[in-house]
């Protein structure tokens, strides 16, 4: 397996190596930022998406706690998640590469990327799960190279 091949491989790939424990998080526009931080901190991730009627309107990041709520002195236990999440959002679909991902997450600056599927969500990649994907396959390559020095390589 070559390094051209991991990062080739599909989103959708990615997505079912985090298994099934691994459910996209989402919230309501209308919850407090102190609610939303509590989701964050008890499922320790960095974003939930937001749902409106199940359509996705925004994703709510740590860094917008940092920026719009801490920055901007606003109260967490009163102001709402619509008032300070991230409206402008970068999805991908589940056919694009690795690859792909990493290059719009390093252009763009963001650490999480929705993957949507004919207008709905399946799931959230983020920058550790796509170097997380890159180091395990790298180690197989690892230990494919060091099974064929020693010889214990199929012939």
């Amino acid at each position: 397996m070559d390094l051209k091949a991991n990062t080739q491989t599909p989103l959708s790939e990615v997505l079912a190596s985090k298994g099934r424990g691994s459910s996209t998080l989402s919230i309501s526009p209308d919850v407090t930022v102190a609610a939303a931080a509590d989701v964050l901190i008890r499922n320790q991730v960095g974003s939930v998406l937001v749902l409106e009627q199940g359509r996705l309107v925004g994703i709510f990041t740590e860094r917008d706690i940092l920026r719009r709520v801490v920055g901007e002195r606003r109260d967490p236990a009163t102001t709402q998640v619509a008032d300070v999440m991230t409206r402008d959002l970068v999805v991908m679909r589940p056919s694009a590469s690795v690859v792909d991902a990493m290059r719009v997450i390093s252009e763009k600056r963001i650490r999480h990327i929705p993957v949507v599927e004919a207008g709905a969500v399946v799931g959230v990649v983020s920058q550790g799960d796509l170097n997380h994907w890159l180091v395990r396959n790298r180690e197989g390559q690892i230990q494919d190279l060091v099974d064929y020095v020693t010889g214990k390589y199929p012939a």
